[in-house]
Order: C-alpha cells, then structure tokens, then sequence
C-alpha cells in the first residue's frame, strides 16, 4: 500500500470510540446505495459519525442533540493542531481523568479537548450522562490512550473531511424534514422500544422515547415521498418494523463490544430499513 492509499484508509475512520457505532455496517450500506450519486448528505444522529467518514461526502450536513459532540466535531475541523498540542499535554492516568471527567471548561476549544480525552481513556468509549448531565464512566486504563489520533493521523484527516461539512447541533426532525430528492439520510438513533424500561438509554439526558420513534418514522417517510434516499438503523423489534411498514427491510447481525469478558459477548441483531433505494 502506498502512502497516497494509507492516507486515504486513514480519512475513512472516525475519532472517536462510540458504544453501537456503525463502522461494522458501512460496506453493507456501501452497497445498496450508488455511492457519489448524492447532492447532499444527511445524518441527524451523528455519534461517532462512521458512515461519513466512510463516504467521505463532498456536501453534507451533520447534526445531533449532544452540544458537547457537536462542539468537539467543529473544533476537530476549525482547530486541529491547537487540538493534539493540548492533548499530548495531560497524561493519561486514573488522577487527571477524574479531574478531567469534572472539569466544567468554559472555552469551545477545551470542551473539546476534555470530551476527545474522555472518550479515549474512558471504559469502552463510552459516552454516558447522569440525570445532571454529568458524565460517569470510569476510568479504562490499558492500553486507552488518545495518542492514536495524533500518531496515525486520525484528527487531522478528520478534519479535512469535516471541511466540507455543516455541523450543527439540533433536533433531528430539524434536518430530516429538509432533506429532498437527490439527498441522502442515514439515521442511527437510539434504539428505544414500545415500553419504557427497555435498557436502551439516551446518551444525553434525555430518553429516545417511543414518541421519539415514531416521529422519525414519520419524518423518513415525509423526506422518502419528497424524492430522499433515506436509511434507518433500529433495533431489532416487531413494533419497530411495524412503524416502517412499507421500507426495503434488512436484518443484520453483530457482535455486541461493551462487554470486557469477550467470551461473554453475544450476537446482536438489527434491522436496516431503506426507502427509494
């Protein structure tokens, strides 16, 4: 491989660790669509945004509830090199994480630094919040450092690749009912099901309630009738495929990370629904 394809291989992978990412559906998703045939690209739950980077679009928009991610992303395409200069900076220990994880930073540019220091140094990269919006995860240790997104080149790639993005943080219905012929969305939400207790859990403070589900729905079919390619990932449920009665349905099947004891990792599945394919 030479240097012009490595560099190219690097572009396509996101920075951030983020539990029930969709790296491991890419070149599923790659294969359905005819990848450049979009004028723009739409992902209103973007999380560890690994579809983009994977079709590195020329024209898209990107948005999530979390103002905390959102922000990391801007600064990851305005302030790349202010960046890793503060990161190569804090040592990576149990001490500074916890003082890192309380840490209230007033400055765009250090809420960055902290939340791209968390996610590479907390258990599994997960991101999750109290009911104060505090963030709790512990310490991961290991080998859990964020020296690979300097060392590879990781931040810098993707910052060029954010260039060509407007990133923005707002509710999803805000960017799905703007989306018409000749866009593509992918949506990747969190998957809650028709009962309240149902363990999956919002990364910010707020559920992804079952109103919330239906709203998407909803929503993709509005953008779908506009003339949109519009993609869902959910959970694997029958009143989730209820609601997109009328999509091409895929099941897919991964395995489950979060779980330390990799002989206890099961198999999960779930559903890719698409309209105008």
């Amino acid at each position: 491989m030479n240097d012009k394809d490595s560099n190219k291989d690097i572009s396509k992978k996101p920075i951030l660790k983020w539990p029930g990412g969709k790296r491991w559906v890419t070149e599923c998703i790659k294969s359905i669509i005819m990848v450049g045939r979009y004028r723009r690209y739409l992902e209103p739950f973007l999380g560890g945004g690994a579809l983009f980077f994977a079709l590195a679009p020329d024209n898209s928009i990107l948005s999530d509830i979390n103002a905390e991610l959102i922000i990391t992303y801007q600064q990851v395409r305005d302030q790349p090199d202010k960046l890793i200069r503060k990161l190569r900076k804090i040592p990576v220990n149990l001490p500074t994480y916890n003082k890192m994880r309380n840490e209230k930073p007033a400055e765009a540019l250090d809420q960055a630094v902290r939340f791209l220091y968390l996610n590479r140094t907390a258990f599994a990269g997960m991101y999750r919040v109290n009911r104060k919006g505090e963030f709790n995860v512990p310490f991961g240790g290991g080998q859990r450092t964020p020296a690979s997104l300097w060392e590879d080149g990781l931040l810098r790639a993707a910052s060029e690749a954010l260039k060509k993005a407007k990133i923005i943080c707002c509710d999803f219905k805000d960017v799905v009912k703007d989306a018409h012929r000749g866009d593509l969305v992918y949506c990747d939400p969190t998957y809650t099901t028709a009962h309240s207790n149902n363990g999956f859990i919002r990364y910010n403070e707020k559920n992804f309630s079952w109103k919330d589900q239906e709203e998407l729905a909803l929503a993709s079919r509005r953008a779908a009738n506009r003339g949109a390619t519009v993609i869902v990932s959910n959970a694997y449920n029958k009143d989730i495929r209820k609601l997109y009665a009328g999509a091409k349905t895929l099941s897919l099947t991964r395995m489950s990370l979060i779980c330390p004891d990799v002989s206890k990792r099961k198999s999960v599945e779930e559903y890719l629904f698409i309209y105008n394919e």
